[in-house]
């Protein structure tokens, strides 16, 4: 039976895809590296296990595709799975691009042409995820255990999108009818573009905790990065996009969310407001 298969089914955008799919009755398949044994839509996908690929994708006619995390080229695993995909005639794929290009790093601007290049695909590109903030990212982890933000990227502002707009929105391309002559790329934010500084104060003010902002060089984010444990190349490539948003070039917002969807998309006030227990819990004694 023809369905979505849903990679990265248990991430920040896939879980809540999945549950929208299902309050939809849209045939799913949820895969992930390590699937839950109760769950019957589950399946093992691994981008680094190539035989896991096939299984994922038999009978399935739609794919919401998650790039391999932390890699700033995906094409050499993505590329033969999607030729896999056309193969046993996949007719819609809906990718998890980046509004936020990476320095030098060319692979997943290719992946997203090539997604762009066939009738019927489309390319999301949010801003960043709200869910920075919450959560293991390393930003959230900071804010949790020392009350503070660091940054590279001075004032500069970005338009933060919470991940279940995106999902909305993958959701209205996945299961809608797509005109063919219709964009097949579309930008994803918030209502407002925010600086840290901006994202602070509001968490600041929703839990009464106060959240304050380190200003500190590309060069140190991208160790902080690596002591997280995120791989060097990505560390490196991740810290140089603060340098993007403090000249300003992530500044945007757009009405896509609410094109796809029909509704707004949540403002970063009531992300905060919804997840107010996690900062005001994990708050140091004294601080």
């Amino acid at each position: 039976m023809a369905g979505v298969l849903v990679t990265g089914g248990t991430g920040k955008t896939g879980r809540p895809l999945v549950d929208v799919l299902r309050r939809a009755g849209a045939p799913i398949r949820v895969a992930s590296r390590h699937p839950s044994a109760h769950d019957p839509d589950a399946v093992r996908f691994d981008w680094d296990d190539p035989a896991t690929h096939a299984d994922a994708l038999r009978g399935m006619d739609r794919i919401y595709l998650v790039p391999p995390a932390n890699s700033v080229d995906p094409m050499p695993r993505v590329g033969p799975f999607l030729d896999e995909a056309e193969r046993l005639g996949v007719r819609r794929v809906v990718l998890l691009g980046s509004a936020i290009v990476l320095p030098d790093a060319p692979g997943p601007l290719e992946l997203a042409e090539r997604i762009r290049s066939r009738p019927g695909w489309a390319v999301l590109r949010p801003s960043g995820f709200m869910q920075n903030f919450v959560g293991a990212h390393p930003v959230a982890e900071r804010i949790r255990r020392d009350g503070e933000i660091r940054t590279a990227a001075g004032d500069g502002r970005l338009g933060w999108i919470d991940a279940r707009d995106i999902a909305a929105a993958a959701s209205a391309l996945l299961t809608g009818l797509l005109d063919p002559d219709g964009p097949r790329d579309h930008l994803l934010t918030g209502p407002a573009a925010l600086s840290y500084r901006d994202a602070a104060a509001i968490i600041t003010a929703r839990t009464g905790r106060p959240i304050r902002v380190r200003h500190i060089s590309v060069d140190e984010l991208a160790g902080n990065y690596q002591a997280a444990g995120i791989p060097e190349v990505f560390a490196t490539a991740l810290a140089g996009v603060d340098a993007g948003i403090r000249a300003g070039r992530e500044d945007l917002v757009s009405t896509a969310v609410l094109d796809l969807t029909g509704r707004p998309p949540r403002s970063f006030a009531d992300f905060v407001q919804d997840h107010a227990g996690e900062w005001a819990r994990s708050a140091p004694p004294g601080r």
